[in-house]
């Protein structure tokens, strides 16, 4: 697997809470450049961000995020805001909560309440599975599969742990096979990123691989 076929695969990502429009502008010329799957920023910069890339990458943002403890109009809300800004893909983030207490039916009607408002854009579910035993992990892999959500995600990076190997390698397992899987948050490097993707994830959420691109001199060169 190559750098580029590799960079194709990320949401170049940015949503520390600081996070400014002139950060916001760098990376999305860095996504343009690199060709990334998409940008991944914070709400407040959606409008402002589909408006400066014209459709040359699209733009992902989130919802819910991070505790995902929202009322689900409320994530409505956010997400209808997100699409009528230009967002093409939307990260919510499941109530923990629920999962916690087997809601189940709770947690897959409020996925499908939200796909409903985004519509033929890409939903991804955020399952938090650093908090998660791997039971909790397998319900949600069925949940996902069952409802209209498009892909299964790992974290928000904010938890207290990210993405690993081994929780990719369950979800791959458990989620029905036309679902994708998006491992995010810990990838420390193309090597992470190449295992990874092997191991079944279909998007990797972070902004290491852009940066270490930046030094590589053949991004046409294998890993």
């Amino acid at each position: 697997m190559t750098y580029k076929e590799v960079l194709s695969r990320v949401d170049h990502t940015l949503l520390r809470p600081e996070a400014t429009w002139e950060q916001i502008g760098a990376l999305c010329d860095d996504a343009v450049r690199f060709q990334t799957a998409s940008v991944c920023i914070p709400p407040c910069y959606v409008k402002q961000a589909a408006e400066y890339l014209e459709g040359r990458i699209p733009v992902c943002t989130v919802i819910g995020f991070p505790n995902g403890y929202n009322e689900t109009d409320v994530k409505m809300y956010e997400a209808a805001g997100a699409v009528g800004a230009g967002a093409g893909e939307i990260d919510m983030v499941a109530n923990i909560g629920w999962i916690k207490a087997g809601e189940d039916g709770r947690i897959l009607e409020e996925i499908n309440r939200i796909k409903a408002v985004c519509g033929e854009r890409i939903l991804k579910v955020i399952i938090e599975t650093c908090l998660l035993t791997e039971e909790e992990k397998i319900r949600m892999c069925r949940i996902v599969s069952e409802s209209r959500a498009d892909f299964i995600k790992t974290s928000t990076g904010f938890g207290t742990a990210g993405a690993t190997f081994e929780d990719v390698a369950l979800l791959k397992a458990h989620m029905a096979p036309e679902k994708q899987i998006k491992a995010a948050g810990g990838i420390s490097g193309f090597a992470d990123a190449v295992k990874f993707l092997s191991l079944g994830a279909d998007r990797l959420g972070t902004s290491r691989l852009v940066e270490q691109a930046k030094k590589e001199a053949d991004l046409d060169g294998q890993i």
